[in-house]
């Protein structure tokens, strides 16, 4: 339940209570109460703004694409989930399972998150894709 709360609050730090208690399916004063263990225990530092700099600190970008053997994609997930340099986890059809977007600063980062998630058992098989540029198109 924290992780899947930090992830949610990674998504959008601004979340309230009620939006968070409904997207993970447990009370509002569940969700109070373990936010203020996770800040208590100093899991969580404090809660900020993302700006487009900001975006700066993990230039390197990936998509890493999995092939999930046997039951284990809910596991894998949840591993994934709330891992520091895991961006977000897209589940998909076709040849990959899961599609994972990955910021590192560095491509020795990239390398070591790499090898940690593609040691996770039931990871069968991966391709990884690096991001060289971004183009947003606005839906009118």
């Amino acid at each position: 339940m924290d992780l899947r709360l930090l992830a949610a609050l990674r998504r959008d730090g601004r979340a309230s209570v009620s939006d968070l208690a409904l997207e993970l399916g447990v009370t509002r004063a569940t969700v109070r109460g373990r936010m203020e263990r996770l800040s208590s225990s100093g899991e969580i530092h404090g809660y900020s703004v993302v700006t487009r700099g900001d975006l700066a600190v993990s230039p390197v970008r990936a998509l890493t694409m999995l092939a999930i053997e046997g039951p284990g994609m809910d596991r894998i997930r949840r591993q994934l989930t709330g891992r520091p340099h895991v961006q977000a986890i897209h589940s998909t059809n076709g040849k990959w399972d899961l599609i994972v977007e990955l910021g590192t600063a560095t491509l020795e980062e990239l390398d070591v998150t790499l090898g940690v998630i593609r040691k996770m058992e039931g990871v069968s098989t991966s391709e990884t894709s690096l991001l060289l540029s971004t183009s947003r198109y606005s839906r009118h």
